[in-house]
């Protein structure tokens, strides 16, 4: 079964092997047409390859590790170069909409006609999102690239000398006949021990299905036969005479060698028990993954106001798994033509409202000062009024009040004579 899915892609790359060859790469910029290096060479003879053999292409985002593995003359591939990723953006999970700034899982195909020699990011490749499972999933996105300059917004970037030998790996193969290639995009390596890890992450259905094609690969070495029906991705499975796959109809009556039904099923026995194992196990804690279609959302949303030249939070918002939206406080407006036009105008529309509300303010100032000047000549005005009004009183006493206080004087006169005539005569004796 091995020898024979090698041989089918052999064979379609034969028949597209017109229009793909050297002179329609004469025009592609210099840096395109970069050799591999020697080292590099000399390890694919050493493994059996050639510098035009088929490739594909391997991406862990937890690793974060691009591989290059390429065809051996006996049709299996080999691992031949791995390179650091500069930068990939999102989270971990699928990439679900336009804007989500999610760099995609998945298995892609890469055609002559992706490959970008001129690209703004030095050298690129689109890497063929949305494919069929995307787009029967509702799934939305565009120009989600391999490429250099070390800068992601939903693409896997690396640097400017890595994407020349990864471009140069595409390239090389197309030249040998290869129609297309092969990129499976990964949340981690598929190993028992981090799908332990994630087994409650809302993504994990999706990541189950993507580890039956990862495993498919690690049992034959040889890129698997992808198909999508029933809005799924299946694996390595023949429809019947006639019989295609819908992507989002029901899947097909499908056949399987049974060499490769019993390598499966070995594969997963062993599997299953390093699965069971490592649930016990103390294990890394998961990394942030995203919550679904409505984190998507929400950083989408984003996206649109910071194209627009908007000032919004520095980074996208994160979905919290309670539901609630954690945005950061730093405040920030893109550097674009978009960004500059927009703060100019809020800038305007600032100097406005300031305006008007200095104006508006001149306005309720000059009203207070007349009513206060008005509420002060009423106030003065009555008090002339009143003070007009008030009669002048003398004060008069009362005869009643005023006889006993002159009889208690005369008493008090008389008693005072009375007391100075006893002591004149007791001082003469007379």
């Amino acid at each position: 079964m091995f020898a024979k899915l090698a041989r089918t892609g052999l064979l379609i790359a034969a028949i597209g092997v017109a229009g793909c060859n050297d002179s329609s790469m004469k025009d592609f910029a210099p840096h395109a047409n970069k050799p591999l290096p020697d080292k590099i060479l000399a390890s694919m003879k050493a493994k059996g390859m050639t510098r035009t053999s088929p490739v594909m292409a391997r991406i862990f985002k937890e690793e974060g590790k691009l591989e290059i593995w390429k065809a051996k003359t006996n049709g299996r591939y080999d691992l031949v170069a791995s390179y650091d990723i500069c930068k990939w953006s999102g989270k971990l999970g699928p990439k679900f909409t336009e804007g989500d700034r999610q760099a995609p899982e998945g298995f892609y195909t890469v055609r002559p006609a992706q490959m970008n020699p001129r690209s703004s990011y030095h050298l690129a490749f689109n890497i063929g999102y949305p494919n069929a499972y995307d787009r029967a999933n509702g799934r939305t996105g565009s120009h989600l690239m391999v490429h250099g300059a070390c800068s992601s917004s939903g693409c896997y970037s690396m640097t400017d000398a890595q994407i020349e030998q990864i471009y140069a790996f595409g390239r090389d193969a197309f030249q040998g006949g290869q129609t297309e290639f092969q990129i499976q995009a990964f949340p981690f390596r598929m190993t028992a021990a981090n799908m332990a890890r994630y087994r409650k992450d809302p993504n994990y259905e999706f990541w189950k299905m993507l580890k039956v094609g990862y495993d498919n690969f690690e049992i034959t070495k040889v890129p698997p036969k992808v198909d999508v029906c029933e809005k799924r991705y299946v694996f390595n499975q023949v429809a019947a005479d006639g019989a295609t796959f819908d992507p989002a109809g029901a899947c097909p009556t499908t056949t399987q060698p049974d060499s490769l039904k019993s390598a499966f099923n070995a594969y997963q026995s062993t599997y299953e028990a390093a699965f069971n194992g490592a649930v016990k196990a103390s294990v890394p804690a998961p990394k942030p993954t995203i919550a679904g279609i409505k984190e998507a959302s929400i950083v989408s949303e984003w996206s649109k106001k910071r194209a627009r030249g908007e000032r919004v939070p520095i980074d996208p918002p994160s979905f919290n798994a309670d539901g609630s939206v954690t945005e950061t406080a730093r405040m920030g407006r893109i550097d674009s033509p978009a960004g500059r036009k927009m703060a100019a105008l809020d800038a305007e529309k600032a100097a406005k409202q300031k305006a008007e509300e200095q104006r508006l303010a001149a306005i309720e100032a000059a009203k207070a000062e007349k009513e206060a000047a008005k509420a002060q000549a009423l106030a003065e005005k009555e008090a002339a009024k009143a003070a007009a009004e008030t009669p002048v009183v003398t004060a008069t006493v009362a005869p009643s009040e005023a006889a006993p206080a002159v009889e208690t004087q005369a008493a008090d006169a008389e008693s005072t004579a009375t007391r100075l005539k006893k002591k004149l005569f007791g001082m003469f004796g007379g």
